[in-house]
């Protein structure tokens, strides 16, 4: 698999047909497509330009983990999450405790982009779903505030804050997603945001049955 390209531009059509083809029929979440969805999401973060700078570089580093893990010599194990959770279970390869030695395990490095879809997709409903003179910056701040803020330190979440409070109005996100007007961005949107978070739900769930929720 090639490394993300920041620099393309982005689509919200894009991150509907990769969440689109997440899903097996049997309801596991196939590993190269989840990584094709973030791929789409930083794109959609770093076109609104450096505020949200802090999360998308992360973002690029974890994928670029899942990326190594998924051509690597036990690729054939990370086909699914479902199957990336037990192999690295069943071989002692995530870190349960803290001072672990396996800090860029896939379970590991999974959990912190899971934790920041959350934020997006609160995010992205709330931009479907509020008015068009509704503030942005308070729509950020609610959705991080009810997800991925109590992961942050106090320093980090302090400067997230500050981000935010610069984020263009409404109608500029819906510019960036490239897909048409107002209408057709809320119609996409409505499509989009069950896949992912259905993507989301069953990876949460799968976490909380291994107790890897809170991995350190």
């Amino acid at each position: 698999m090639a490394a993300p390209d920041e620099q393309q531009t982005f689509t919200l059509q894009e991150v509907f047909n990769n969440f689109n083809l997440c899903l097996s029929d049997d309801k596991e979440v196939y590993l190269e497509h989840y990584v094709a969805g973030w791929r789409s999401l930083v794109k959609f973060l770093n076109s609104l330009g450096s505020v949200f700078g802090f999360i998308s570089k992360d973002a690029v580093n974890k994928i670029n983990i899942l990326v190594t893990h998924l051509d690597g010599e036990n690729g054939s194990q990370y086909v699914t999450v479902q199957s990336m959770v037990k192999y690295e279970l069943e071989n002692k390869l995530v870190d349960l405790t803290k001072g672990g030695s396996h800090p860029e395990s896939g379970c590991r490095t999974l959990l912190r982009l899971h934790r920041v879809l959350k934020w997006l997709e609160l995010f992205l409903d709330r931009l479907r779903t509020s008015s068009e003179d509704s503030k942005t910056s308070v729509m950020c701040t609610e959705s991080y505030n009810e997800s991925l803020s109590q992961h942050h330190p106090w320093v980090v979440r302090t400067a997230a804050g500050m981000a935010f409070c610069m984020l263009p109005g409404r109608l500029a996100f819906f510019e960036v997603m490239n897909v048409g007007s107002p209408e057709q961005v809320v119609a996409t949107l409505g499509e989009a945001l069950p896949l992912i978070s259905e993507v989301y739900q069953i990876t949460e769930d799968l976490y909380a049955q291994q107790n890897l929720l809170n991995l350190p």
